[in-house]
């Protein structure tokens, strides 16, 4: 029997994902956590992890190294992406998650990301290829094009939810002018990334924006993986869902329901850039997958 522990860091947030081999082979589902840790605050501005965001996620990581501990895991990766790349003083960071998780971080590069999502969307979705992968984090933006089962396109785009939303919305609610600036970055680094997006049969998205325009759409009290994974998500809906966050002051987002008060606050950035893919995906569908890079790096980990 074989227990392995993936942990990874985004911009915005930390994730935990354990899992069980049996020693009949099959793979069981010990514990998934996600936690917000806005790591990724100020970043742009100033190239360093601000002292408020590493505690944030120093407590994550001595939370999670309980729980791992508890499981009694027999390999542990912690997986860091965008928001670790270029800081000044990741040093820092590192060497606090070395003492609380034991664990050396590894800061993959943005192509290892994009193979890892691909990966773990495979593992949760299976639709009609190609397939294109939309992964939005808080500092960069990965897509990934899979056809016959292999990673045909694979692009990490510096934007980000907290990227676009430190750099273009400087009101609240953002200005119309704001609006369009943003929509023109974005939609400039979509044109130029390399991928066709007339040649898409399927648009899967992961992770937090994706599933919070879900939960909107859904009308959800209360966050359900099993009512999100899979729903269609229609360009009328995730339109909506913009359009609404792009208009409404973050005290009041932070209210509702499955909002947590750290994404609150660039969830209308985020839903920016899910809105121009969703202008250039044929149909303008985004099929919503629960499983992503930390399900990719956990059957990494096993195998």
């Amino acid at each position: 029997m074989t227990t392995v522990a993936a942990v990874d860091c985004g911009t915005n947030s930390i994730r935990l994902l354990i899992l069980r081999r049996t020693e009949g082979g099959a793979v069981e589902e010990v514990c998934r956590e996600v936690r917000l840790a806005r790591l990724g605050q100020g970043v742009d501005a100033t190239g360093a992890f601000h002292v408020d965001a590493l505690a944030r996620a120093f407590a994550i990581c001595e939370e999670f190294a309980g729980i791992i501990d508890g499981a009694n895991a027999d390999r542990v990766r912690f997986v860091a992406t965008s928001a670790a790349r270029d800081v000044s003083n990741r040093e820092v960071f590192f060497e606090g998650v070395r003492r609380r998780l034991g664990a050396e971080p590894d800061v993959i590069t943005g192509d290892e990301e994009a193979r890892l999502s691909a990966a773990g969307v495979r593992h949760g979705v299976d639709a009609p290829q190609p397939v294109l992968v939309i992964d939005i984090g808080g500092g960069s933006t990965e897509l990934v094009l899979v056809a016959a089962d292999d990673v045909q396109t694979a692009i990490s785009l510096n934007m980000g939810a907290v990227r676009v939303h430190e750099r273009f919305l400087h009101h609240d609610p953002p200005t119309d002018n704001e609006e369009q600036a943003a929509r023109a970055f974005i939609g400039g680094m979509l044109d130029s990334s390399g991928i066709h997006f007339g040649k898409v049969h399927t648009a899967v998205g992961v992770a937090g924006t994706v599933t919070s325009v879900a939960a909107r759409t859904l009308g959800l009290k209360e966050y359900s993986r099993d009512a999100v994974h899979g729903l269609v998500l229609r360009r009328d809906q995730v339109r909506c869902a913009n359009a609404h966050w792009m208009t409404t002051p973050v005290v009041r987002i932070e209210s509702e329901p499955c909002m947590h008060p750290l994404r609150a606050g660039v969830i209308g950035a985020g839903s920016l850039i899910l809105d121009e893919i969703s202008a250039r995906v044929p149909g303008g569908e985004i099929t919503v997958s629960e499983t992503d890079i930390l399900d990719g790096i956990a059957y990494d980990l096993l195998s």
